[in-house]
């Protein structure tokens, strides 16, 4: 047993040394302190908690003896109460785990604790001198102990209601504050419903009440808008006391006053901010730290802002005053009175709105001021001369004025422009050339400068860098924007380096970003590896395997293997089979603690194991990976373990199929008994609320536990259709039709409107215009609901200002086109302008917005062949275009026809690689792009090289299969798994497959990291081929490798084969796939996605029930030592700061 078991269960007989009953008997009328005859007494009643709180404050006070421990005992016998060690620790332990799985009982029991056990619980929470209990030769740490217990939901929960119930009488406020801090720290805010201001005491004292307002401040983002409302009701309840009023002022606002409100000063009415006193908003304006504040009112409104800014200008203080400005905060995102600044001033402003990024929606008046403080700022200078002083307004700048700055205006604002963020990708594209047109080669000064716009430099010109200057970059600091760049550019800096004669030696000192993309042929040829050095990349998984075998023959510690990083992706399941019983149970955390780097397979793995090894201290949450027959023999005493181990998954990676899913989730209901009726039962829970079928969302959940409940649906991001019909039916009968609805509501719904109908939404998108827009802003690339894109629609035509064309060209007369403001508030919603309006857009509006319309996935075909033609009335033919025109164009260029990408200039790798991001080309479009790349670049295919290949991306797959094996073997080797995440037709990927085999051997003498770094590569293998294959290797095709072959070649498979595919693989078999293969073949596969052993597919039948050891003290689930030390940590009432 583990020292933590021994530890708590000697604390818990008062430190007994023997193994049996007492063998000394003292005299039981030897002096016994009274608090420990008051424990004793407990210990008899079953009061466990109260007796370890009245050692603690004993422990406190006194010195521990070893007779101590003889006295207790001898007092317990004389009231015929015998104990022996098993006997005590066996009811220790079931009245433990009610605390560990029954919160309730914890709280219940605190509720019944006196007045000093209650104070020495809290005392307990608060100081950090009862860090530990020194008993004799035993230390108790209750600090580690800390971070063990708010593992177990409902523990914070409990805590943070008893504070409220009893603290205030025991503590003083200040002390009760403190605690109520630590605890609503470590909930994320969910704790803090509406109700909960009930609960909250209406007479602190000054500084507690000030400290407690300090709390709820800091946990603003993490409630909701009705609960802030309350807590802002309850604040200013107490702030509206009587007070003097010295000025005349009728206002219950003073400067202290909106300093203590924090981020609650924007639920102030505007009534209220217009009547605060000029000396008091003078004076709040004042302090240093008034600044600090109003950076942080995210979620003010222009009304509110405006009020606030009326206000100051009433006040001494001058709005117009650079040191003014530098105070307003977020205010300066609503300046007004605009006609009288002067150039430096709009500077001024300019340079203090880069904070707006931070605002909470009204982004487009933000722009709409940023654009005329850019005219204000411009006003009788160049752009030449201005362009560093205006901050992050210069991405409101078009092309064409970017195109007409000089180099040397450039290179004198790069300390300016280097640091924007918001740039187009075709602005970086033109700056980046314009300061580098006076170099020949770049070099390490160069990249230094340029941050955030190196993203722009072509990847011929880091191709072109001296060996000495690239490696000057990657060994600086600057290696962290690496991860920036496009994968063409990381792959032309990564060729560049393995090129040189030496380049294997210096490998390993590839930094994070680029590391993973350095080939599996390159990592061969270095010997220089070792775990410390590992331990900061970023691995692919075929570079992990590699790299365990081969660190495997020098080590023979394995937990240094498993601690470097992700390294751990490279366990094979047949290391973990061969872990004896001790080292697998020893070396299990690690495994843990990297859980998400776990492939599927590794996880079925090591459940396998556990389940061999020690199947009464599994972690639970892995009996879901096993077949489902396990589940099956969960009893009912081991559900709530089940529950709360598997609620801190996610199930949905966890176990990959869905009739799988499907069975865990009923299993789920089970234990739940078909109901969750409380908060306690949210908890426990966790993230399993995502997948509980709609019937359990509308019926099972009770009323009480609903508000809980919600909280944790906002994180679902994949819940279906029927649970998102139940989950708008009980919302529907909480707050009723949303014209009902306050501004409140709609902000706590926000995350569920789509989930509404057309016709409610049509009522928000009436009242509430600007939450929707919100909302619909959060939602950038999230496949939306028609009618919820509409309701957005039609929420910012009604507030649009705009006015008919009077343009007779191209029948635009009497057409309402788009204007900036709309597309940039409409976002997705931009996919509801019809053909015809975006065609009769204004050329200047398309042009500051292609790049955000480029990005709407929802545009259909006869819309995007519309803004094509926009694009050729704007800039001519294609044959005119410039690469930052490409580029802008996003998904607008998949309307290009054969004929016009063969116009298009594509000399640039990195120009085709932005066409390259579109999934969506025909074979002929690939092969245009392919071909007008070879032709305008003046290569064969013979001299592409490695970047060239990426920088093709899907339009790649348009290569003829005799094209390929002209592709040089050493520039296709440095990019074998960038090729293999292509989805290219069969006799493409046969070619592909070919070539491999100049690099790494026919199939039969392939290896796991090989196959893995094949990816869909591998699918180009023949069926003779494949039936070659070691079933060892079947887990190591890539899942888009199974899906990518052919169903008359999957067919070839054997059933031991298929067997061996594990989960993850077995889940990406196709339907097409499936109905070629036999019965016995499906039988195998039905295993495989059961997560059945692979080694043991024939003489493991699927009948078969598992058996669970016989009932210990400990139940399953988790290490028995585990269960006493959070059983000790719950009464020891530790919580972390």
């Amino acid at each position: 047993m583990s020292q933590g078991p021994r530890t708590c269960s000697l604390l818990l007989v008062l430190l007994l040394s023997h193994g049996g009953a007492y063998q000394r008997e003292p005299s039981p009328r030897q002096d016994l302190h009274p608090l420990l005859q008051k424990m004793a007494e407990e210990i008899i009643e079953g009061s466990y908690l109260n007796a370890l709180l009245d050692l603690t404050l004993f422990e406190r006070s006194h010195v521990w003896t070893a007779d101590l421990s003889h006295r207790v005992l001898a007092y317990l016998n004389s009231k015929n109460v015998a104990f022996t060690i098993p006997s005590l620790q066996a009811v220790m332990e079931a009245h433990l785990e009610q605390y560990l799985y029954q919160p309730q009982k914890l709280l219940e029991d605190l509720r019944a604790t006196d007045n000093q056990q209650f104070h020495t619980a809290m005392k307990c929470l608060l100081e950090d001198k009862w860090g530990h209990l020194d008993l004799e030769d035993v230390v108790i740490n209750l600090g580690d102990i800390r971070d063990e217990a708010l593992q177990s939901p409902g523990v914070n929960r409990s805590l943070f209601l008893i504070t409220l119930e009893r603290c205030f009488q025991v503590l003083n406020a200040l002390e009760c504050v403190e605690v109520l801090g630590r605890v609503l720290r470590g909930s994320s805010g969910s704790f803090l419903q509406p109700d909960i201001t009930e609960r909250l005491p209406q007479d602190l004292h000054e500084d507690a009440f000030k400290n407690l307002s300090a709390v709820f401040k800091d946990l603003y983002d993490q409630t909701s808008a009705h609960t802030q409302r309350a807590l802002y009701s309850w604040m200013t309840g107490i702030l509206r006391t009587p007070f003097n009023v010295t000025d005349g002022s009728v206002s219950w606002v003073s400067a202290e006053k909106l300093w203590i409100l924090g981020r609650y000063m924007v639920h102030l009415s505007f009534e209220e901010i217009m009547n605060i006193s000029p000396i008091e908003i003078g004076l709040f304006i004042s302090y240093d730290n008034a600044t600090k504040q109003l950076d942080m009112v995210y979620d003010i409104t222009p009304e509110l802002a405006q009020a606030f800014l009326e206000r100051i200008r009433c006040s001494s203080f001058d709005v117009r005053n650079i040191s003014t400005i530098h105070r307003l905060g977020l205010l300066v995102c609503f300046y007004d009175g605009l006609e009288l600044l002067d150039a430096t001033l709009a500077q001024v402003l300019l340079h203090q709105m880069l904070k707006c990024s931070r605002l909470r929606g009204f982004q487009a008046g933000v722009q709409k001021l940023k654009a005329n403080l850019l005219d204000i700022a411009t006003e009788n200078q160049t752009l030449n001369e201005t362009l560093g002083s205006l901050s992050d307004a210069v991405v409101g700048l078009t092309s064409s004025q970017l195109e007409s700055l000089s180099s040397d205006a450039v290179h004198s604002a790069i300390s300016t422009l280097n640091q924007v963020t918001g740039w187009g990708r075709s602005q970086i594209v033109i700056l980046s050339a314009k300061y580098l047109a006076q170099e020949k080669v770049l070099s390490f000064y160069n990249v230094c400068q340029m941050g955030v716009l190196l993203a722009g430099v072509g990847t011929q010109a880091f191709y072109s860098m001296d060996h000495k200057d690239l490696w000057q970059v990657l060994r600086s600091p600057l290696s962290q924007d690496m991860s920036d760049l496009s994968p063409v550019q990381q792959q032309g800096v990564l060729g560049k380096l393995m090129e040189a004669e030496d380049a294997t030696s210096g490998i390993a000192e590839v930094p994070r970003a680029l590391f993973k993309e350095v080939s599996l042929y390159d990592l061969w040829k270095e010997s220089r590896f070792n775990a410390t050095v590992l331990k900061a990349k970023e691995l692919r998984r075929s570079q992990a395997l590699f790299l365990y075998e081969f660190l495997g023959k020098t080590t023979e510690r394995p937990e240094e293997l498993l601690s470097a990083g992700q390294l751990v992706k490279g366990v094979p399941c047949s290391h973990i089979d061969a872990m004896s019983d001790h080292l697998f149970l020893a070396l299990f955390q690690y495994f843990d603690n990297n859980f998400s780097l776990l492939s599927p397979d590794q996880v079925n793995c090591l459940a396998w194991k556990y389940w061999e090894v020690s199947r009464s201290s599994m972690p639970p949450f892995l009996l879901a990976t096993l077949p489902s027959r396990f589940l099956s023999s969960i009893p009912p005493s081991r559900c709530v373990r089940f529950l709360i181990s598997l609620g801190k998954r996610r199930l949905e990676t966890l176990v990959l199929d869905s009739d799988k899913r499907s069975v865990v989730v009923r299993k789920v209901q089970q234990c739940l008994d078909g109901v969750i009726a409380d908060e306690y039962t949210v908890d426990i829970v966790g993230h399993l609320l995502c997948h509980l079928p709609a019937s359990f969302i509308e019926r099972g959940i009770s009323p009480r536990a609903w508000a809980a409940a919600l909280h944790g649906l906002r994180s679902c991001t994949a819940l279906s259709s029927e649970q998102k019909a139940a989950v708008r039916v009980r919302l529907l009968e909480q707050w009723g039709p949303p014209e009902n609805w306050t501004a409140e509501t709609t902000k706590d719904l926000a995350p569920f409107l789509a989930f509404f109908s057309g016709d409610e939404l049509h009522t928000v998108a009436t009242k509430f215009p600007e939450i929707l827009q919100q909302t619909a802003s959060k939602m950038v690339g999230v496949l939306l609901p028609k009618e919820f894109l509409w309701a957005v629609f039609e929420s910012v035509q009604n507030s649009s200002n705009e006015s008919p064309s009077f343009d007779p060209t191209f029948g635009c007369h009497g057409v309402v086109t788009p204007s900036s403001d709309d597309i940039f508030k409409l976002a997705e919603a931009n996919a509801c302008w019809d053909p015809e309006v975006l065609l009769c857009m204004e050329e200047d509006t398309f042009i500051r917005n292609v790049e955000l319309l480029g990005a709407v996935k929802g545009f259909s075909r006869a819309q995007l062949m519309a803004l094509k033609e926009k694009a050729i009335q704007v800039w001519d033919l294609p044959s005119r275009w410039k690469e930052h025109h490409i580029v802008s164009l996003g998904r607008i260029a998949l309307a290009l026809s054969e004929s016009e990408l063969e116009q298009l200039d594509l000399s640039s790798i990195d120009t085709v690689a932005s066409l390259g991001q579109q999934t969506e080309w025909t074979p002929g479009q690939a092969k245009s792009i392919l071909q007008a790349f070879l032709e305008d670049s003046g290569y064969g295919i013979q001299d592409l090289k490695s970047f060239h290949l990426v920088g093709f991306g899907p339009t790649l797959c348009a290569m003829d299969p005799t094209e390929i094996q002209l592709i040089k073997t050493s520039e296709f080797r440095a990019v074998v798994a960038r090729i293999g995440t292509l989805f290219c037709s069969t006799p493409v990927l046969a070619g592909f497959k070919k070539k491999a085999e100049v690099v790494f051997g026919r199939p039969t003498e392939w290896t796991s990291s090989i196959l893995q770094e094949l990816g869909t590569i591998a699918a180009g293998i023949t069926k003779a081929e494949l039936r070659m294959l070691n079933k060892e290797l079947m887990t190591y095709f890539q899942p888009s490798a199974i899906r990518c072959l052919p169903g008359e070649v999957f067919k070839e498979l054997s059933t031991e084969q298929i067997a061996s595919l594990g989960p993850q693989n077995a889940a990406s078999v196709t339907h097409s796939q499936r109905l070629q293969l036999s019965s016995a073949q499906l039988q195998s596969l039905q295993r495989a996605l059961d997560g059945a052993k692979t080694h043991s597919w024939q003489t493991d039948p699927l009948s078969s029930s598992p058996t669970w050891p016989a009932s210990t003290g400990s139940p399953t689930g988790e290490p028995a030592s585990q269960a006493l030390w959070l059983g000790c940590t719950l009464l020891l009432l530790t919580a972390k700061s």
